[in-house]
């Protein structure tokens, strides 16, 4: 048993789709993930957001565009009369749904529940795309399989149960959507945006399988962001602690959260390129390959926060006073520096930032800069390397560093740069340390 997940631009054109149902084709006993069709939960937050702010006649204009958009995706995509005529029919009921939305549910479960019907609406198309040229498969409904616990966390249990006995009465191929689950309360909710990687983790780690494949538009992990630095290569191997390091500071390759429950499981994950199926990705598994600096990675849209202390710094309690804000907000913190009568700290969501200046301000002096960027170098045991802070840092003698971070991980450096520092700093750590 594999695991395969597809994401929007696997299955944004009829296509795509067709080259998904080609990768499938030896893939008898596997679980497939897929995301909405690309754009489609823009368009649906969109709606979601008319219908909350009570401009109705907004939402359904939206969802008539939506709606014929649909139907050309689908008139291209299946050639079966029988079957094209069964999937309109479908779909017509799924968006009468989403025009009745806001007569039928509750503000809280509104947005929820239409952000839903992307995975619901691109399943139901590829089902029955497989069944129109004669490959059999099976269509699975997360909400019925994966639901979150009162603490937001997967109740891992009731999913490897459910789910178990789902793929076990269902021999053959069978279709899931990502992304979508049911809360504590039984009511639709999801894992936020990029959720299927984790969708696909969680179901991976459920059902024990050989691997997890989570199939994008690139060759894998690269060694540095390919959007900004040219001569990025992809990496052929990484290990769980590395995948989770580069996800959270920034590769947009893979969701922060979907190596956790591969690598507690013991799972590899596979990292593969609809576009050039034949290409090896990127391996991520318990070992990796070896120490030294496999890539580097940037996290933008930071704060980074100083709190100055008119006593010195290691008065009994002045952590603590400093956490316990960022705790009572919600607030996680990605850096932290220390100074004899100072704190700098950075984090990386701003909707709570003028209360928590207002509660620092009564601990001490406060400085907040916006607008950062983390730069990330990551590998495994870089604290052994001898000679590789001073290689990392000499390529950054044009930029000025804000902050420092090293040695809290083994596995990455971080420095943390004005944002409009950020393209010049990949490049530079870049050329140095991968083609110097």
């Amino acid at each position: 048993m594999r695991v395969l997940k597809f994401g929007g631009t696997s299955v944004g054109s009829p296509e795509s789709m067709r080259g998904v149902a080609n990768i499938l084709k030896n893939e008898a006993e596997s679980l497939v993930v897929l995301s909405a069709i690309s754009g489609t939960t823009n368009r649906l937050a969109e709606i979601a957001e008319y219908f909350r702010s009570n401009q109705e006649h907004l939402a359904l204009k939206e969802i008539d565009v939506l709606e014929g958009e649909y139907k050309i995706f689908i008139d291209e995509l299946i050639q079966d009369a029988v079957i094209l005529k069964d999937l309109t029919a479908i779909l017509d009921a799924r968006f009468i749904d989403l025009k009745r939305a806001f007569v039928k549910l509750q503000p809280a479960e509104l947005e929820r529940s239409i952000l839903a019907q992307g995975e619901l609406m691109s399943t139901s198309i590829f089902h029955r795309y497989l069944k129109s040229i004669g490959v059999e498969n099976h269509l699975l409904n997360a909400l019925d399989v994966l639901r979150l616990k009162s603490d937001l966390e997967p109740d891992s249990e009731f999913l490897k149960s459910a789910l178990s006995q789902e793929v076990n009465a269902k021999p053959g191929l069978k279709i899931i959507q990502g992304y979508i689950c049911r809360n504590a309360f039984g009511e639709i909710d999801n894992l936020k945006r990029g959720g299927s990687d984790y969708s696909a983790s969680l179901f991976g780690a459920a059902l024990s399988a050989e691997e997890i494949q989570i199939w994008t538009d690139i060759d894998g992990m690269h060694n540095n962001d390919p959007r900004y630095v040219t001569g990025t290569k992809s990496i052929e191997r990484l290990s769980f602690n590395e995948a989770a390091e580069l996800a959270y500071f920034g590769a947009k390759i893979l969701h922060p959260s979907s190596v956790h429950p591969a690598h507690v499981a013991n799972i590899p994950v596979i990292l593969k390129n609809t576009q050039r199926p034949e290409a090896k990705g990127t391996r991520i598994d318990m070992m990796g390959s070896g120490t030294g600096i496999k890539a580097i990675a940037a996290k933008d849209g930071i704060t980074a926060i100083k709190v100055k202390s008119g006593r010195m710094l290691l008065a009994y309690g002045f952590l603590k006073k400093i956490f316990e804000v960022f705790d009572w907000y919600k607030t996680s913190i990605d850096m932290i520096t220390t100074s004899e009568v100072a704190v700098s700290l950075t984090i990386d969501q701003n909707d709570q930032i003028e209360h928590i200046r207002a509660d620092l301000e009564k601990i001490g002096s406060v400085e907040i800069d916006e607008n950062q960027s983390i730069i990330c170098l990551v590998g495994d045991e870089l604290q052994e390397l001898p000679g590789l802070a001073v290689n990392a840092f000499s390529a950054l003698k044009e930029v000025n560093i804000r902050m420092i971070s090293f040695g809290g991980s083994k596995h990455n450096i971080s420095v943390l740069v004005d944002s409009k520092d950020k393209v010049k700093a990949l490049q530079a750590l870049h050329e140095n340390l991968f083609q110097s």
